[in-house]
Order: structure tokens, then sequence, then C-alpha cells
């Protein structure tokens, strides 16, 4: 079997102008990134066109290290619903240079159903989160400078909540001290670094409605307290429209194609562990204006991404999805079900089993907010049909509809089952309305309560010092109407990532609460989740190279 990126160079791609034809988007409209990548306007988004589209969310169980598929799912579920006469488009994040280069390599899809070029998708792709790091890190400097600039005047701050932020696993920036030197070197303070998918900056570009609400977004940033204890935000140093030149082409989706050539809008990448985890509201709006059917993906499992599509997403842009499909492999079911990870890959029907419980709860979880769910069995090679008819089995009592997904190998071909049944459960069993695990008017406290105890099935919650010093502040700035983003471990409904399958009895802790008033988000971190992630042992840099002029070991 060919590696990924060597099926991607494999297929001769189309023009982006071509692929922009195909959905009914003039050539001129476009701003191209070379032949295969353009910016599209927003002034093609058509709400009505949006209204009547199918919106249909691939999540997951929770993951393993090596990950489950959504997005080689997502891939392949646009290209089976093309291959049996379906207008789709597929919406996706971006990926993040940390794990393309950390523990992941690329993030682009797999096999025979990926969005292309992967290379340049993986890499800088058309520089959006260049443009928001750089915004991120332009306000970090405007407000050490106004801060050094205006001490004179008997100005300080404080307390200061604005990280920088880089698109790179880098441990060592998490807690710094900056401004050491001469007088004129700066304010000597703590500062620290998130990575870029944390960045408020990147929530608001995926959140935003149009420029002028993005503008209105990043004035409204809290960027911490005056000595006085006011609070000051961005608007107060009058640098918003600084700002917004900056992140004006990073606001526009980016279109490019599949394998086989079906549309795709990638668009934003925050983190679903430590951020909402999903594209671009507008990328999303984009596909539906050009798509009838729109798969779309929410970040590692379904109590992380899919709670927050829904809970955030969703809630702030009017969105709702027809059907939820729930990506599970073996190896994910086995690993939950106590199998050693070194050996998820061997023979285990017991495993499976006990790995229903995951998987069982995933469901439960989605039904509970008023979703169709579909379970996609996402394939690997080595799978043995005995142990996938199990996980058939058990679908079947719970009354779930599956499929299996096969286009890693078989590209579209491999997905048409699984498209046939999702246009036949969507015709039959649509979706009812969403419902919220929680009211805007709930308290701090019993949003991320409800969350926990209904989503996680933690027995209670606890919140510590710190975190009960922001409720005072987020109840005393009137942010306690803005929903809640829980930051916690992907491996695991409880903040422990070593306790797998479907953990109950245990509390859930909420150590800090992170204030994202421009993206109108109350970030809540639990346990020892970290918003800079560091690199592993053996990182995957160490397998990416050029060759021959070519670009290896993104896969």
């Amino acid at each position: 079997m060919q590696s990924d990126i060597e099926i991607a160079r494999s297929i001769e791609m189309k023009p982006v102008s071509e692929v922009a034809a195909g959905l009914g988007i003039p050539a001129d409209s476009l701003e191209p990134y070379g032949k295969y990548m353009a910016k599209v306007p927003l002034s093609l988004i058509d709400e009505e066109r949006v209204r009547r589209s199918r919106l249909i969310l691939v999540t997951a169980i929770t993951p393993t290290k090596a990950g489950i598929g959504k997005t080689t799912v997502s891939v392949g579920l646009s290209l089976g619903l093309n291959r049996i006469g379906k207008k789709a488009v597929v919406a996706l994040r971006e990926p993040s240079l940390g794990p393309c280069f950390g523990m992941k390599g690329g993030a682009a899809g797999g096999g025979y159903a990926q969005v292309l070029p992967m290379d340049k998708i993986n890499l800088h792709f058309t520089g959006d989160f260049h443009a928001v790091t750089t915004a991120d890190n332009m306000i970090a400097a405007l407000l050490d400078n106004y801060i050094y600039q205006h001490r004179a005047e008997g100005f300080g701050m404080r307390q200061i909540l604005w990280k920088r932020v880089l698109d790179v696993n880098d441990r060592s920036l998490r807690h710094i001290v900056t401004g050491l030197g001469a007088c004129t070197d700066g304010v000597p303070q703590e500062a620290g670094f998130d990575i870029t998918p944390a960045s408020e900056i990147m929530a608001i570009l995926c959140l935003a409605r149009d420029l002028d609400d993005l503008r209105a977004r990043i004035d409204d940033i809290l960027l911490g307290y005056t000595l006085s204890g006011e609070p000051f935000r961005v608007r107060d140093m009058g640098v918003g429209g600084a700002i917004c030149t900056l992140l004006i082409d990073a606001l526009k989706p980016n279109l490019v194609q599949t394998t086989e050539g079906t549309p795709a809008f990638i668009h934003g990448g925050p983190f679903a562990n430590i951020a909402h985890g999903c594209n671009s509201v507008l990328a999303t709006q984009m596909a539906m204006t050009f798509g009838d059917y729109v798969v779309t993906e929410a970040g590692f499992g379904a109590d992380l991404g899919a709670e927050k599509f829904y809970d955030i997403k969703c809630r702030k842009s009017g969105l709702s999805p027809v059907l939820t499909v729930l990506v599970a492999t073996l190896r994910g079911l086995k690993m939950h079900g106590d199998v050693p990870v070194e050996d998820i890959a061997q023979p285990s029907a017991e495993g499976i089993r006990k790995g229903f419980a995951n998987l069982d709860r995933h469901i439960g979880n989605l039904r509970s907010f008023g979703q169709t769910v579909l379970v996609c069995f996402n394939r690997y090679g080595d799978d043995l049909d005995a142990e996938i008819a199990l996980v058939r089995e058990h679908c079947a009592t719970l009354g779930v509809p599956f499929a299996l997904n096969d286009a890693f190998c078989r590209g579209g071909e491999g997905a048409v089952d699984l498209a046939r049944l999702v246009v036949d459960t969507i015709e039959k069993h649509p979706s009812a309305p969403l419902h919220f695990q929680y009211p805007d008017e709930a308290t701090v406290e019993e949003k991320i309560e409800a969350v926990a105890r209904h989503i996680y099935h933690a027995d209670g919650v606890t919140f510590s010092t710190a975190a009960r010093k922001m409720i005072a502040q987020i109840n005393a700035l009137g942010y306690n109407r803005f929903p809640v983003c829980i930051a916690k471990t992907q491996y695991s409904f409880s903040q422990d990532p070593k306790r797998y399958g479907a953990p109950s009895g245990f509390t859930f802790d909420i150590r800090d609460i992170v204030i994202n008033s421009g993206a109108g988000l109350l970030v809540a971190i639990a346990g020892d989740i970290i918003r800079m992630p560091g690199l592993p042992q053996s990182p995957q840099a160490l397998r990416i190279d050029i060759v021959d002029s070519q670009i290896e070991g993104l896969s």
C-alpha cells in the first residue's frame, strides 16, 4: 500500500477554477493561491440555500493515540454521496503544524479519501494559521507597548490575561518572563504561550459572521485588569481595526478538492480538547450554499467535539445537523475494552464487547441532543469480518443504523453503501431540533455541571479557588450567559487520560477558567490539560524530509 503522500501525488488534480465551476462559482470570484487552492468571498453565501442544505456531522468514539479516522470518513462520505448522484461538499478544519510535526503527521484524511494538495494543506496552506498567530502576538506586543508608554502617567496592569501563541508544540514557552534587560526593553512581567489553535483569535475567526462582526469581537477581547481593577479591552488601545487588517484574508474560506475532485472548504483549526474544535461557521455556510449535502466534522470524541459543535457552534449560528455519524474502529473498541494498547491490532471478541460501553455512551449522549445517530465502522485492512459482525449486531440491538467505510482503500466506491444509508436515514428519520445541554441563562457552575454530569457522567464538579475567582469576575462583567467550552483530555470521558471505556463515579475538577469575551466563550480548564502541548520522545518531524525534491513523512 502506498503512503498517503504517495497516493496524493498520484492524483491528477483539477485546477481550482474547474472545481469552483462545478459548484457554479465563477472563476473571477476566486482569489487563487496557486493552481489548486483559492479563497472564496463571503458575498457568495446564500442564507436561503443554507437553510435548504442537509448538514451531516461526523464525530467519533473516544479516540486512541493513533486516531479513529473522522477526517477519512468525512471525506469518504462526501465521495460516496457524489458517487450516488448527490451534490455533496465537505467542510473541514485546517491542520495545525504542532501535531503534524509532533504526534500524528498529516491531518488531511488518508489513503484514497484525502483533501488535496495535502502537503500544502498540512503545511502553510493559504496562511490562515500564520495570520491568526500574527494577530494574537500583535495584540500582545501592542499591550506591552501601551503599558510601557503610559507608565509615567501611572498606568499599569494588575492582571494580564492575554497570552502569546505559536503553532508549534513547545513546552519551554508555557511560562516565561518578558521585558528583561534595560529599562528601554519593556516592563518585566510573567507571560506565556498557548498553541495557535487555542488562541481566542482562532475561535473568533471560526465564529464570526462577517467582517463587521470580526471587528466587534476583536474590540471586545478582554486583555486584563488595570491597577484600579477596571477591565481593559482591545478597544481601549484603539487597535481593533489594525488587527482586522491582519485577518481580512484569513476570514475567507479556502476551496480545495478531494482525491476524486469533490469540492472541500477547509477553514479554521481550533482543537477540541483545548478549544471548541470546529471549522468556521462561514466555511460551513459556504459549503451549504453550494452543496445539497454537506459533511463536516468535530474534533476528537463526541464528548468533546460534538458537544461543542452543538452547544457552541450551533447555538451561536443557528445551524442544526440532520444526522450525526459516529465513527468507531475495532482498535478503538478494544482499547476501551481493557485490551492493552500494544495488543489492540490483535483479535479480541471479549475486548470488543467490553468496549461497547464507550460506544453506547456516545450514542446515548448524541441522542440526548435530539440527534439521529448512524454508526460508521472505519475499516482497517487487517480487521476480521467476524469481529466487524459483532459491532454490526450490537448496533442492530440498539436500533442504530450501521455501515462500513472502506474509502481509505477504495475511495468513493468504498463509501457508497455508507452514503446510501446516510441518505435513507435522513429521509426517513431526520434529527429532531437540537436540544442543548443547558440554557443561556444558567449559571456558569450549572453549565459546567450539566456537561460534566450528562455527557461525561461525573458524580459532581469541584472548582478551585482560581476558578471561583474567575466566576466572580465573569458574573461581574456580565459574561455568565456565554456557553462553556471545557478543556480536558481527549482520551477519556473523565479528566484522567488513562480511564478508558465508560468511567463513572468520579469528580470533575475545574482548575481555572479563561474568559474569551470576543469569541463569547468561557474555557473551563479541567485537570492537568495544557494549552501548549509538548513534543513526544519521537516526534513525527524525525520522519518528515525532502527526498528527490518531494516532501515525505506527512501521512
